[in-house]
Parts: structure tokens; sequence; C-alpha cells
């Protein structure tokens, strides 16, 4: 797995929208009940029975997106404990859901710092450049509109299953998926981890295609003794949704400066 963290692409106009995404994500996420007390050190139940109670409200849940069916019982918020231990009490709903909506929402939720920071850190690196090339807002509806094809796409793939999926992944992964097609070239700084992080400057087709890749073998179920909770299959469509978008903009797209000096790593000779 390489860690990407500067891409050589410099950009024509300041990238509101995807500053703004970043922000309102962090934000969110210091703000979602049950997480600040598990940040701080305390994981009680009622924390977490805060936490379920708010992603049953207010992220995507494939059986509901494809079935349009609402649970008739859901975390209240309230903890419990009883002869086989503690737990959430459920009631029935005192809020109205929609479906499509909560795919909107749950784009600016996310489970944990990791989760958070990996996120806003692909954004921050090739955001930037998707937004200079689409202008903002054509930007801003880009970016749902591949976040609601990775959550449908997901959905669809396991319509039956409860499980809130929450997190900016999938409308992320299209922003890579537009990278990779309007700027194959353009090199990216990464971090490879051999014994200690070895520094590397690889074209994006690398970066990208290898992440990918990743992606769709963990997708089918290869490579990982279970999915567990990240949803692979989010990322697979929201990058193919990305690249389809972006496929018609590539031929006016200026390619990126190519870059002088170091080269994977090392200083490149001069040619005389």
């Amino acid at each position: 797995m390489v860690i990407p963290v500067h891409d050589v692409n410099p950009v024509r106009r300041t990238p509101y929208v995807t500053y703004t995404l970043i922000a309102v994500n962090v934000l969110v996420f210091l703000f979602m009940p049950g997480l600040a007390g598990s940040v701080a050190g305390d994981s009680g139940v009622t924390q977490l029975c805060h936490l379920h109670a708010f992603l049953e409200q207010y992220a995507a849940v494939p059986q509901e997106l494809i079935h349009q069916r609402l649970p008739r019982a859901v975390p209240t918020g309230e903890a419990f404990v009883g002869q086989q231990g503690p737990g959430c009490v459920l009631g029935p709903p005192d809020y109205d859901k929609s479906p499509p909506l909560s795919v909107l929402t749950a784009m600016f939720l996310h489970g944990g710092w990791l989760h958070l920071l990996g996120n806003m850190l692909f954004l921050l690196i090739f955001g930037n450049n998707i937004e200079d090339r689409l202008g903002h807002v054509r930007f801003a509806l880009f970016y749902v509109a591949c976040g609601y094809a990775a959550a449908y796409g997901y959905a669809l793939a396991n319509a039956d299953s409860s499980d809130p999926l929450i997190g900016a992944s999938g409308a992320i992964a299209g922003v890579l998926g537009a990278y990779l097609v309007l700027y194959p070239k353009a090199r990216v700084w990464v971090l490879v981890p051999f014994l200690i992080f070895l520094p590397l400057r690889l074209p994006a087709w690398i970066v990208l295609g290898f992440w990918f890749g990743l992606q769709a073998v963990y997708s089918s179920g290869e490579g990982i003794s279970a999915a567990g909770t990240v949803a692979y299959t989010a990322h697979v469509v929201g990058f193919v949704a990305g690249m389809l978008l972006a496929w018609p903009l590539r031929p006016g797209t200026p390619p990126p400066p190519e870059p002088r000096g170091l080269l994977f790593g090392r200083r490149a000779r001069p040619h005389w």
C-alpha cells in the first residue's frame, strides 16, 4: 500500500469547494454524538448507543435504499443492562427518514480518525485539480453524483444488508477516477512502507491504478479474511463513475507540467 502526500500538478484557482468539503467533514465528525466520548477514551455503552441511534437516522442503509422500507424499531440512544449484559434500548423511530437523502448525509459521517483523515488526505491531494478543471459548481455536483453512484451501487450488491454505510470514500473514489482519466501522467509523491517509509515520485496512473486494483480485489473477497466494515464495492463503483463522468473532458484537458529534478526519489541526469 502506498500513501500519497503531494502531487506535482499546480492549479489555476483556489479550490474553495475542496476546502469546504474537508472543513465540513471534520466539523461533523467532531460533533457526532457518541464519538466525542470515544475520542476522549470513554467507550461506554451509553456512548455507543448514542452513536448507533445517530447512525440509524443519518447513515445510508442498503436495505432502505433498495426496498424503501424503514425499520420498525431503532436504537433510541438509551442503554440498559440485562441478564446477557448491556445493550441499547430499541423503540419506534420518532423521526421521518428519507433514504435517498440519507446518502447525502452519510457522505459527511466517519467512523474514526483514521477513516476521516485517510479520506481527507486523498481529497486534499487530488480534489483541487478536478475542481480546477470542472469549476466550483460542477465539481460540487460531480462529487455528490459520484457519492450517490457509489452508495446505490453498493446497495444493489448488498440489498438485504442493514449495516449503515457512512463515509466520503465513494465520492472521493470518483475524484480519483477522474484524476486518472484527466491527469494520468502527473507525478505524485508517495510513501512506500519498505522497512522505513521510502519517498518516491510516481506517475498518477501507477498510484491510482494500484489503488483501484486493490479495491477491486478486496471487493471480490480475495486477499482479505472478511470484508469487515469497509465498503470496497462502493469504492469501485465511485471510481468507475468518476472515470465515466470525466472522460468527455479528456481531449480539452491540458497536460500537467513535466517535472524536473527528482524522479523516483533520485535526481534525474540532465540531457545535453
